[in-house]
């Protein structure tokens, strides 16, 4: 039996539209900030109207904080570390739940301890490898007197691969997809091997269509995760054009000795936190489902 509560229910609604307006109040103010020119930002107190100005502030910041190249940067570094980090997690949570071979638990057990190992613990190996990725080699060479593996030299400070691949490896991916693969019922396996499946087969047309839900939970963290990613990149890069748009913002911040531009930041700020947000907005449904069907 259901009871129905119309007085209880405007209050719940009061209650979330209320908290709802207070966490978007301050991406309204980035907003208006963002549309005002720099003499209206200037004014005290400041406007809770928008201003005129919101395209010409996005151009400005687009052609002379070249925010456009940095924008596509943290995009294509987003994208290859979500791809990244769903490919090696789901192969490996594959390869531990469902193969036999000696010391698999205690693989599995060594991937997840990497995760007292963030990226700030192991930043300087990390570096010196993406410096030099044939490090290794240099050091075969050396031993077996080899001059061509000496002078090797493989550098990925400002390139894609160097920002990418030092990140994708994932131990809570691999943590979560192994636990999913567990709840795979085992009759499911014994059949698909019965049919004539391979391993491949099963992994493809079984494991794979089971999980979307998870994987698309989990490709909209890790791409959050991958955008805003700060440390890394600005270690890395030193090329300008190679920077990414949460650096960039920092460049953007007025200096003691500078006109304060806070409209030009603002407004780059929320040139930021729109492709997230887009992405959220598109695949809200999916990252529910995914986090329902994982906590069942």
């Amino acid at each position: 039996m259901n009871e129905r509560t119309p007085v209880l229910d405007i209050v719940c609604h009061l209650i979330l539209l209320l908290g709802a307006g207070l966490v978007c109040l301050p991406i309204y103010f980035v907003f208006v900030t963002g549309s005002l020119s720099q003499q209206e930002v200037m004014r005290v107190p400041l406007s809770w109207l928008p201003g005129d100005q919101f395209l010409t502030n996005t151009m400005t910041v687009l052609r002379s904080a070249n925010f456009g190249r940095l924008l596509l940067n943290s995009f294509i570094v987003a994208c290859g570390i979500t791809v990244g980090k769903l490919a090696v997690s789901v192969i490996a949570a594959f390869a531990v739940t469902y193969f036999r071979f000696p010391f698999r638990l205690t693989a599995f057990w060594l991937i997840f301890m990497s995760l007292m190992l963030p990226i700030e613990v192991r930043i300087v190996p990390t570096y010196e490898s993406a410096a030099n990725v044939a490090l290794p080699l240099n050091i075969l060479g050396g031993w077996l007197g080899l001059q061509a593996l000496v002078d090797l030299d493989w550098n990925m400070v400002n390139t894609y691969p160097g920002l990418i691949l030092p990140l994708i490896a994932s131990a809570t991916a691999t943590f979560l997809f192994r636990q999913f693969f567990l709840t795979v019922p085992d009759e499911l396996c014994d059949a698909a091997r019965i049919d004539g499946a391979s391993a491949w087969q099963f992994f493809r047309l079984i494991l794979l269509p089971l999980s979307r839900s998870n994987i698309v939970a989990l490709a909209i963290i890790l791409f959050l995760m991958g955008w805003n990613q700060y440390l890394w990149p600005l270690l890395l890069t030193t090329d300008p054009d190679m920077s990414t748009a949460v650096i960039g913002l920092k460049k953007l911040m007025p200096q003691s000795d500078s006109v304060p531009t806070w409209h030009l930041l603002m407004n780059a700020a929320l040139l930021t936190m729109l492709p997230p947000t887009i992405i959220i907005l598109l695949l809200q449904r999916w990252f529910v489902k995914g986090l329902v069907d994982s906590g069942k």
